[in-house]
């Protein structure tokens, strides 16, 4: 979604993003297709291939943003300094209509837990992009 969002505005260009889980489990499988359908029918195309975070990602990311607290404990537990902590954010900080502390996990729900995690994402993406412009000269 965030990829989306950058795409819509050339001046965005400079603006990298990827995406990793703590785990390894899901590596190389592309994105569940229940959250690809509900993305498609926003008109969001769905690429890609789960990874798991690595300690470069610390250097090569000015922010590294965790859907729940789980995963932010695991973050920070592979963070190698410091500096790589402070780059560590909940994701839900940048949502602006939502009062959510945790982006759910959908897997085990219905159509209707997709479409309230694809709210919360758009959402906090809208607000990660208003930030991170904030930051750009």
């Amino acid at each position: 979604m965030f990829r989306h969002l950058l795409s819509l505005n050339e001046s965005n260009a400079g603006i990298r993003c990827d995406s990793a889980g703590t785990i390894d489990t899901h590596a190389g499988n592309p994105p569940d297709q229940r959250m690809r359908e509900t993305l498609e029918r926003r008109g969001i195309r769905v690429e890609g291939a789960a990874r798991k975070i690595v300690a470069g990602d610390f250097e090569r990311f000015d922010l590294i943003l965790t859907m729940d607290d789980f995963n932010r404990r695991e973050v920070l537990a592979l963070a190698p300094n410091p500096s790589g902590r402070a780059k560590v954010r909940p994701f839900t900080d940048f949502c602006r209509h939502h009062e959510h502390n945790e982006v759910p996990d959908p897997y085990y729900g219905g159509a209707s837990s997709f479409e309230l995690v694809a709210d919360l994402i758009e959402d906090g993406c809208h607000g990660v992009l208003d930030h991170i412009e904030t930051l750009l000269p």
